[in-house]
């Protein structure tokens, strides 16, 4: 029953192995190649496990009583299941992880939409080796000198350099 369930959480090989890098598709295929050595010996498992004929035992075993208390044993054996208690958190952390990438998505087609207005600001102004100092000024601002407050070349302040 167990080794069904962990069939239903299939991995898809496929996917996982275009976002390996290079350095790493050694580890990857090792990775590979144990997980599907787990998963064949768990596919040869039986679903139930096999039923213990105690009777044949009883006429086997010489003491008496022995078989009867290893059955009884047996019979009051629980296994107990693991209780998945990750699934939450890690659905939690793939929530915020999905939300987090469309905050970024959108910020970054805010940045794309800016950078696309400069893109056509350069495409459509005056060429450089026909532009005056003026259209150049009037074009970037942060070329401008400050002549009267920085009345010696280079115009600028000297941390600015």
């Amino acid at each position: 029953m167990a080794g069904r369930r962990v069939a239903l959480k299939a991995v898809d090989w496929l996917a996982f192995a275009e976002r390996v890098p290079a350095n790493q598709r050694p580890m990857f295929n090792a990775l590979k190649t144990r997980s599907d050595a787990i998963g064949a010996k768990l596919t040869s498992l039986p679903e139930t496990p096999t039923v213990i004929d105690w009777s044949y035992y009883k006429s086997a075993v010489a003491k008496a009583g022995m078989v009867d208390e290893f059955e009884k044993q047996f019979k009051a054996l629980q296994i107990p299941e693991p209780v998945d208690t990750q699934t939450s958190a890690i659905n939690a952390q793939e929530a915020e992880a999905n939300k987090s990438a469309a905050e970024y998505v959108e910020a970054s087609k805010a940045r794309i939409a800016q950078y696309e207005k400069e893109l056509d600001k350069f495409k459509n102004m005056i060429p450089f080796d026909q532009m005056t100092i003026e259209d150049l000024n009037d074009t970037f601002p942060e070329t401008k000198l400050d002549k009267v407050k920085h009345p010696y070349w280079p115009h600028k302040p000297i941390a600015e350099l």
